[in-house]
């Protein structure tokens, strides 16, 4: 018996989630210099400050994962968004990052930030975050611009009450 889908905190260590990371970070490296690409392995996503969330279908697989990393008290970052391939043009990579943006809201930041590949293998990716309002942003964090990489911001306005 199935049940619909769901997104939930879940732990980047999971066989099945870390299969899918894995798969992550290897397109990462296929697409991206190891010296530019900050894709974070498994063990980076346990670490305090970030929350890791998986979007699962009602029969428990899943399809895609993304976390959220602390910046500051008002500025956050997307880490680790990625759709296993064989979910993609269903939603599911629109569904976490509307998840985590409503989490990211919840908790007070005005500013998400995120930093991702220029390859076409990153095509989705970017027109993913541009229709959902990320623009085009200067390098934040301990970024430095190269032509391996580009930055989208978001200002978030606070959730309803």
């Amino acid at each position: 018996m199935t049940t619909t889908s769901q997104i939930a905190v879940d732990d980047p260590r999971r066989p099945d989630v870390r299969a899918l990371l894995e798969r992550h970070l290897t397109f990462c490296l296929s697409e991206t210099p190891p010296e530019h690409s900050f894709a974070l392995d498994v063990d980076a996503l346990v670490q305090p400050g970030i929350a890791f969330f998986s979007y699962r279908d009602g029969d428990g697989a899943v399809l895609g994962v993304g976390a959220i990393k602390e910046l500051g008290p008002a500025h956050a970052e997307l880490k680790s968004m990625h759709t296993a391939a064989e979910a993609r043009g269903r939603g599911v990579g629109r569904a976490v990052l509307e998840h985590l943006l409503a989490v990211a809201r919840s908790r007070g930041y005005q500013r998400v930030s995120l930093e991702t590949g220029t390859t076409p293998g990153f095509t989705a990716a970017r027109a993913l975050y541009e229709s959902s309002g990320f623009t085009p942003a200067e390098p934040f964090a301990d970024y430095v611009r190269t032509e391996d990489n580009t930055f989208y911001a978001l200002a978030l306005r606070p959730s309803a009450p």
